[in-house]
């Protein structure tokens, strides 16, 4: 069953507001089994939406809008659904009522211009809104069953949960099952990873094999289908399988699992712990280490040390070493980290010095030049490593980047991985 998913408001076609809205909604409708052929998104015209709302009926079975039920000027969300209907607008009783109440519990009076918001077209129905002032609405329109809700996100949840989504398993009945994951890897860009899954990406297989790249991380999507839900759940692992086979030790997680999130994992099953010494990411990694629930038991610490001098007093790097190298070189780094492993006790110490830009770079040491530092026990012995990567983007791109090349160089390590065969620290 064909569904489609029409986001409407200006401030989304501005780029003021990110839609969030279509993608939670996508996701649930795929995990009933509905896939969604559609994503549009239209301005606060009265024609328009009414244009687009006739075309979205005759294109699939279930149409879901969101915004354009407030009380203003500019939310012509009712009246284009009457004009594409061809019905006048009606007053619902029963919303005046909600709505006046809504607002005596908060020790007002509805304002009248407010009393729009309980209006819907001529043979629809209303959604209640449990969290807000403006009631959802249904109808049908040809073969197409249509739902109206807030764009405020807490509000369309409610609705969908409370009364759309049964309405929608109830026409759907026996609905193929649709399953979704993803698997996240770093260090090699895209083009990269799609010739390493080669075949599994033919269109017309199933499960669908595709690619999409998100702050740094390239993710292979899988999108499994079947009448029998336990068909595709085999199938989908199965790809899966396949997949990280494929793409081999850079896939570090699934779905929303993060870098961090398996470092810390690994750091903690084997017992050992952390610090980080930090130049041009200025405590990037830090964050993103202590961001992970439990992480103290791992994260000893760390310094931001952004002036050489700083460099030279916290963490030991002889400025001979940096007026001959530069901060920017395998030398530095190697020092950071070590000094950072021996003042601090750590098993394992990271270590970064770039160029982020936008200025400060040269000939030979372009912006985006980024060294990347670890320092490690054997034994009694340290030993220190670096790895230079060239990273592309902006000064927060950059920067983000090689907080990401850190970490991945840490997990590879913590995972027993051969660093010298691996080309980890290119990034999409």
């Amino acid at each position: 069953m064909p569904a489609i998913l029409l986001s409407i408001g200006d401030e989304l076609i501005l780029g003021q507001t990110v839609d969030t809205n279509a993608a939670w909604l996508a996701g649930r409708l795929s995990g009933l089994g509905i896939g969604c052929v559609e994503h549009r998104t239209v301005p606060d015209d009265l024609d328009h939406i009414a244009e687009v709302i006739q075309q979205c009926a005759e294109a699939a079975k279930v149409l879901i809008i969101t915004g354009g039920l407030g009380p203003t000027d500019d939310d012509l969300t009712r009246p284009a659904l009457a004009k594409a209907m061809g019905v006048d607008l009606t007053e619902d009783p029963a919303s005046v009522e909600h709505i006046a109440s809504y607002f005596k519990g908060r020790g007002r009076v509805m304002p009248e211009r407010n009393r729009i918001q309980a209006t819907h077209p001529q043979t629809s129905t209303m959604i209640e809104n449990t969290c807000g002032t403006a009631p959802g609405i249904r109808a049908t329109l040809g073969h197409c069953e249509v739902f109206v809700t807030p764009g405020v996100p807490r509000e369309m949840k409610a609705m969908f949960e409370h009364e759309i989504e049964p309405a929608i398993q109830d026409r759907a009945g026996t609905a193929r099952t649709i399953l979704t994951a993803k698997l996240n890897s770093f260090g090699s860009g895209e083009s990269d990873i799609a010739d390493r899954l080669g075949p599994l990406m033919a269109r017309d297989r199933n499960p669908l094999v595709g690619t999409t790249v998100a702050n740094g991380y390239v993710s292979v999507r899988v999108r499994s289908e079947h009448e029998d839900p336990r068909q595709a759940k085999a199938l989908l692992e199965e790809a899966l399988a396949q997949a990280k086979d494929k793409v081999g030790p850079l896939a570090f997680g699934q779905n929303e699992v993060a870098l961090q999130d398996v470092v810390i994992a690994l750091l903690t099953e084997q017992g050992k712990t952390i610090a980080v010494a930090e130049s041009c990411t200025g405590g990037l990694i830090s964050g993103m280490l202590t961001d992970v629930p439990g992480s103290s038991a791992s994260v000893l610490g760390g310094w931001v040390t952004y002036a050489n001098e700083m460099k030279a007093e916290q963490l030991g790097v002889p400025m001979a070493l940096i007026e001959q190298h530069g901060a920017v070189s395998q030398q530095v780094v190697e020092a950071m980290a070590s000094g950072a492993l021996e003042q601090s006790g750590a098993d394992f110490a990271l270590s970064t010095s770039g160029i982020a830009g936008p200025g400060g770079g040269s000939k030979d040491k372009p912006v985006g030049t980024v060294w990347i530092g670890m320092a490690y026990r054997e034994g009694e012995a340290v030993k220190a490593i670096a790895r230079l990567a060239i990273l592309p983007g902006d000064r927060e791109a950059v920067r983000d980047r090689s907080a990401k090349c850190a970490l991945q160089l840490l997990r590879l390590q913590l995972m027993g991985e051969d660093l010298n065969q691996m080309k980890w620290a290119s990034a999409p």
